[in-house]
């Protein structure tokens, strides 16, 4: 899909709340959770996909910040992102009906699982079935990096970018643990921000 195409999609804006729409958000986090496999970046490139690209209920800066709360928060990425949607668009009640969505079902799936996995554990084909899946949730992970990097490069903001540079050597590179990556991020970009404000009042 082009990128007109995607933001003719994103001039949609939020959606009428009302129960056809809770409906709609139960059933697409659900369908998200359901047929997703290989972590929470695979459902945020999904989600994404859906809530952005198709239904136009956010933008992608707004996708962008939630995703950064949800993976600087406590819990799965994929839960957590799921219930700042929600939130966003309908307050405590979408928050609500976004997270049931999206832990039905690996609730329901992990249940059976649990039942017959000592029957299929050493099974060879499923082994090769998951040996696969890894590479597609590789790519994955990759492609919604990108799509979320994309409109930094593309606006040319260079201290993003660069922070986004030294967070990779310093996770990749030297190992630093990642918790301290994301601290000192975030004292960073508060401390840029109120040197920013202060400018502008003096200004």
């Amino acid at each position: 899909m082009s990128s007109d195409t995607d933001n003719r999609w994103e001039k949609k804006g939020k959606p009428t709340i009302n129960l056809r729409f809770y409906l709609k958000l139960f059933w697409t986090t659900f369908t998200l959770s359901m047929f997703t496999f290989g972590g929470g970046f695979v459902i945020v490139s999904l989600m994404r996909k859906k809530m952005v690209v198709e239904l136009g209920w956010i933008d992608d800066e707004e996708m962008l910040d939630f995703v950064t709360i949800a993976q600087s928060s406590p819990g799965p990425i994929a839960v957590n992102g799921s219930l700042m949607v929600g939130y966003h668009l309908a307050g405590i009640p979408g928050a609500l009906v976004a997270t049931l969505g999206t832990i039905l079902p690996p609730m329901i799936i992990l249940t059976v699982v649990s039942l017959g996995y000592k029957a299929v554990a050493d099974n060879p084909i499923i082994a090769a079935a998951f040996s696969g899946m890894r590479a597609v949730v590789a790519a994955i992970v990759l492609q919604v990096s990108w799509a979320l990097f994309k409109p930094l490069a593309e606006k040319r903001e260079v201290l993003p970018i660069l922070l986004f540079v030294l967070s990779f050597l310093a996770l990749f590179v030297f190992k630093v643990n990642i918790m301290i990556v994301m601290v000192a991020v975030i004292l960073f970009s508060v401390v840029h921000s109120l040197i920013l404000v202060r400018k502008e009042k003096h200004s």
